[in-house]
């Protein structure tokens, strides 16, 4: 498998971004939300991980200008901070 190859990656509401580079973020989280979009998925939840905030503050500033991003907040989970996003879309 060459690294120009595409990824078969489940489109179920919830994006990895564990397993992406730090330049593939921006192009992997856009092209996730349209298709998410186009399968009716309208919550998303997008892990970036804790780290130092780099990729976190990358896909909030994406998800700050997306036209389809109604909201978008740091998950507030039960007992575990995974450091992810949840994000509402709209049509």
């Amino acid at each position: 498998m060459h690294s120009d190859d595409p990824i078969d990656y489940p489109i179920d509401g919830t994006l990895d971004l564990h397993q992406f580079q730090p330049t593939e973020v921006a192009a992997v989280v856009e092209a996730y939300i349209e298709e998410c979009l186009a399968r009716g998925i309208m919550a998303v939840r997008i892990v970036h991980g804790k780290g130092i905030g780099v990729q976190r503050e990358i896909v909030r500033s994406i998800l700050s200008k997306h036209p389809h991003v109604a909201s978008f907040r740091h998950e507030e989970g039960s007992g575990g901070d995974w450091g992810a996003t949840v994000v509402d879309l709209q049509r």
